[in-house]
């Protein structure tokens, strides 16, 4: 009896240690991932996007929590101070995360920061003024002020409505001042101008605050950055320093596309070079990365789409063989993870995720 009970034991034993290390398997896998949007996440597109997901080797999703507009893109209870700042695009979002379980796909959270057209006009003291009312950039878009930590606090609480909904990770986008402000800021009001308006110190100390702000929650954070900011000491003009944000984060993405350069690395036309490209900014990063004591994972955004702006002869139409040269690029380079942005989640067909 004695040793039928031992040999219990053993299996118990073996089968414990088999399921753990499986587990830590599935915990390692790296990150590879689509942007979804909020729209999108009901009816037949989701349906499509779940299928491309389970049929391949993409294993997450970044789903819009607050949209580049500044919408909450669900309903939460109306003693929710985020209840006037929210739309019913996502129609049941717990039954959503339950969903992405069932199939075994990494929910991501993105939390659109700084860029809000609903914060901004209903805060003015928070925002970028005019002597005519609220400033807009050139496309129609406000954008709060970094140096206030009301707005910090803001879009922190959004983050944890998304934590409290399942969401296993926040990822911060517009992480910054808007593009060339350091060239149109002269005639603007706002907090934090006669204060010597360090943009770099206002982003990276949010990044910082928010990584202490989410640590309870024991959640991943991560932050989008512009590629060219890696390539460069800081881009001071809209605050980011890649290096400082990259201390305050367990994730670090940016935006790489190929048709997003100039020139860089002496490639006169980079959107018709992906690989070459991504190549070149990957050595960059990891040179960056390797300079920190405790860096953080590298999942850089790929391009899926074609960038038909660029002009007769500079650009070239995006599909299975641009999009795995993007992939193949990172992995020579020792990264593993990523990112795949299509703005309408129209997603190339028949692409190997893992070439």
């Amino acid at each position: 009896m004695k040793k039928v009970i031992t040999l219990f034991v053993l299996l118990l034993a073996i089968l414990s240690n088999h399921l753990v290390f499986a587990n830590s398997k599935q915990q390692k896998e790296p990150i590879r991932g689509i942007y979804v949007k909020a729209s999108n996440t009901n009816g037949p597109q989701f349906n499509k996007l779940l299928n491309l997901v389970d049929q391949t080797d993409l294993n997450a999703m970044v789903i819009d929590i607050k949209d580049d507009h500044g919408n909450l893109t669900f309903i939460p209870e109306k003693s929710s101070p985020y209840f006037d700042a929210s739309q019913p695009y996502i129609k049941n979002p717990k039954a959503l995360i339950q969903t992405l379980k069932e199939h075994h796909i990494y929910p991501i959270a993105r939390i659109v920061v700084f860029k809000d057209n609903v914060l901004a006009p209903s805060r003015p003291d928070w925002s970028f003024q005019t002597s005519n009312g609220i400033w807009k950039n050139s496309r129609g878009d406000s954008f709060t002020n970094p140096f206030r930590t009301e707005v910090w606090d803001y879009n922190i609480g959004m983050a944890i409505e998304a934590v409290n909904l399942g969401f296993k990770e926040i990822q911060f986008d517009y992480v910054r001042f808007p593009e060339k402000f350091e060239t149109l800021e002269k005639p603007l009001i706002y907090t934090g101008k006669k204060e010597g308006s360090n943009r770099v110190a206002a982003v990276t100390g949010f990044v910082e605050y928010a990584m202490e702000k989410l640590y309870p929650y024991k959640v991943k954070m991560s932050v989008d950055t512009f590629g060219n900011a890696t390539v460069i000491p800081e881009a001071s003009g809209i605050g980011q320093n890649f290096s400082k944000i990259a201390e305050h984060v367990d994730v670090i993405s940016a935006m790489i596309y190929p048709s997003h350069w100039n020139g860089n690395f002496g490639i006169a036309k980079p959107d018709l070079e992906p690989y070459r490209l991504v190549e070149e900014y990957a050595k960059v990063e990891n040179a960056r990365l390797k300079l920190l004591a405790s860096p953080p994972t590298s999942r850089p955004w790929l391009q899926d789409f074609t960038a038909t702006w660029l002009g007769k002869g500079n650009y070239k139409v995006y599909g299975k063989q641009e999009i795995e040269d993007q992939i193949r690029a990172l992995h020579a380079q020792g990264i593993q993870e990523f990112l795949i942005w299509n703005a309408a989640n129209n997603y190339t067909a028949n692409v190997d995720y893992t070439p």
